[in-house]
């Protein structure tokens, strides 16, 4: 369906790789942290930019409006299996981990007010270039903003158990 999913998943990983330095330095952050941020980032994008297979091989085109059937949270029998919206909110977790792991500064507050702006960039994306043939719906928008929130939360948890770590290490 998506031919282009697994080229893109191996872009983001090259260039999360080539990237994480440079970048681990602008944010004053480790390179891991760097890595699964960049590679995260085009891992979204790869899995929400690009064309279905339809529009590639046949001209194929979207219809143009937005699905807005659902605004709010998913229930929690969509999250408990594998579905679009579970892999919707999975998709956006690894990049909220990313940003809670980063060091408190006005630069995280940058990335995460991008970050939470993403899936309405996405959505707005599908809906305004019919030559991707992707389905803009509002369901996603709130799905990506949990995952958002739920990696936001683990990564914050981890950073402050990592630095409780060293300090009863020293």
């Amino acid at each position: 369906m998506f031919p282009w999913f697994v080229p893109g998943v191996v872009l983001a990983i090259v260039i999360g790789a080539v990237a994480a330095r440079p970048v681990a330095h602008v944010l004053s952050t480790r390179p891991a942290v760097a890595w699964v941020l960049i590679t995260s980032l085009g891992i979204i994008l790869a899995a929400t930019l690009i064309p279905a297979g339809a529009a590639l091989t046949d001209g194929a085109t979207s219809s143009g409006t937005c699905d807005l059937a659902r605004i709010g949270l998913a229930p929690w029998d969509e999250l408990l299996v594998i579905s679009d919206t579970s892999l919707n909110v999975l998709l956006f977790v690894p990049l909220g981990v990313a940003i809670g792991l980063l060091p408190p500064s006005r630069r995280r507050t940058v990335v995460a007010v991008a970050a939470m702006m993403l899936p309405v960039a996405i959505e707005a994306t599908q809906l305004l270039v019919p030559g991707l043939d992707r389905i803009c719906q509002s369901a996603d928008v709130f799905d990506n903003l949990t995952g958002l929130a739920i990696g936001l939360v683990g990564g914050l948890v981890a950073g402050h158990l990592a630095t409780a770590a060293k300090r009863r290490n020293r």
